[in-house]
């Protein structure tokens, strides 16, 4: 049985740790803190076997060089020579076998352009996206365009909608707040507002999200919804979806 667990880390980012139950090796996602894996490890006498890496943001890849200094994991990440000590670099179509599950990497560049997700379609299906989805929300456009995010983010929506997503930001509330204002009407981001805000209320995760929530909630996959659009003409072009989403992510970028 896989498990998954968040790892806190700085103000609001989840480093994902990957366990099979049976194994000691365990697998983390963007440890951009050595310090609290490596706490998390020795407390609970494991062992660091796998890092996957999403994109070059010193918040994801930080902890990396104590991290491979103490346990020599096998990292897996984007093929970007500016991230040392990747071991095996991957892009779109390529397949990692980690903690006992092939994992599909699927490139989706917006936020960064090396960004890649990792999508393995077991029971239940999980994605890691990094800073490319977030509940309620999507990565700033650092480096691509809005063409190039769009297209991402229509590449995750497609996946099944049961799969986890395991974002690597506890942006939940605020992107519900956002989401108010884009989705006036929608009835689901008033739910999804109070269930989140208990959880936070208990110190607990707003994440993983599902695949089906976020095609729900999240006012960047519902580009072509007519309040949506209509919230956002106030702000800009919504000639288009990929014009709607460009002026939702200015608006959001200023909120």
């Amino acid at each position: 049985m896989l498990s998954v667990t968040p790892i806190p880390a700085f103000s609001d980012n989840y480093i994902w740790m990957l366990r099979q139950d049976t194994n000691g090796d365990v697998c983390v996602v963007d440890p951009g803190d050595a310090d609290p894996v490596i706490e998390w490890l020795e407390r609970e006498g494991l062992n660091l076997g796998c890092v996957l890496i999403t994109h070059h943001h010193p918040d994801h890849t930080g902890g990396l060089p104590a991290l491979i200094q103490r346990y020599s994991p096998r990292v897996i990440g984007p093929r970007n020579p500016d991230i040392p000590g990747i071991d095996e670099r991957v892009g779109a179509g390529d397949e990692v076998r980690v903690m006992g599950r092939l994992f599909e990497v699927l490139e989706v560049p917006g936020h960064t352009l090396d960004h890649i997700a990792f999508f393995t379609a077991g029971i239940p299906p999980l994605l890691f996206c990094g800073d490319t989805l977030f509940s309620a929300g999507c990565g700033r456009l650092f480096e691509g365009t809005p063409e190039q995010m769009h297209a991402s983010l229509a590449r995750l929506q497609g996946l099944p909608e049961d799969s986890l997503v395991f974002a690597a930001h506890e942006y939940t509330l605020a992107n519900l707040r956002f989401a108010k204002a884009a989705d006036p009407d929608n009835p689901d981001v008033d739910a999804a507002e109070q269930e989140c805000r208990r959880a936070r209320e208990l110190d607990r995760p707003t994440l993983p999200s599902t695949i089906g929530r976020e095609r729900r909630i999240n006012p960047f996959l519902r580009c072509d919804d007519a309040g949506v659009r209509r919230a956002a003409s106030a702000h800009g072009d919504t000639d288009s979806s990929v014009a709607t989403f460009a002026t939702l992510r200015d608006w959001k970028d200023s909120f």
